[in-house]
């Protein structure tokens, strides 16, 4: 039995919708990974650095048989392939793929964050995700993604494509 995984994506450098797309598919050409579910992709401000390009985002929901750590060393080659080199946070990037969930796991070391801690506080994650599954419970905050969208009061700039 695999493990279920939902994957943040994002880009804003180049062709975006197309590193999106590529990420995906790098992703899925693992032969232990499965698409459950994808969601739509979005043009969404930059946050923390505004002066930058807009990103698009989107999620995906696959099945793996990766254990958390391997699937983000897995993410971090992805990441390097498709071209992203370091800048600073919340800086211009190629491609960013950060897991969200990881089935109910709560882990926090050093390199791994799950789930991912900003979640609650970002549209662009929130809305993708609220397309999949908008009864989706957070394993930590105990609330649904539709509830954690409400509670966000500023318009972050999500526009689907």
């Amino acid at each position: 039995m695999g493990h279920i995984a939902y994957i943040g994506i994002g880009s804003n450098l180049g062709d975006k919708l197309n590193h999106c797309e590529k990420a995906t598919s790098e992703i899925l050409k693992i032969d232990r990974h499965k698409l459950l579910a994808k969601s739509s992709l979005f043009k969404t401000k930059p946050i923390g650095y505004a002066s930058q390009d807009w990103f698009v985002n989107g999620v995906i929901k696959i099945e793996t048989d990766l254990e958390p750590t391997e699937l983000l060393q897995t993410l971090k080659a992805i990441e390097s392939r498709l071209g992203r080199t370091e800048t600073f946070r919340w800086g211009p990037r190629t491609i960013d793929l950060d897991i969200l969930f990881f089935d109910d796991l709560h882990i926090h070391t050093e390199e791994l964050q799950i789930p991912h801690p900003l979640i609650q506080d970002r549209q662009f994650v929130l809305i993708p995700l609220a397309e999949m599954d908008q009864n989706f419970i957070h394993p930590v905050l105990k609330k649904t993604v539709q509830e954690l969208l409400s509670t966000l009061k500023e318009d972050q700039g999500v526009k689907k494509l």
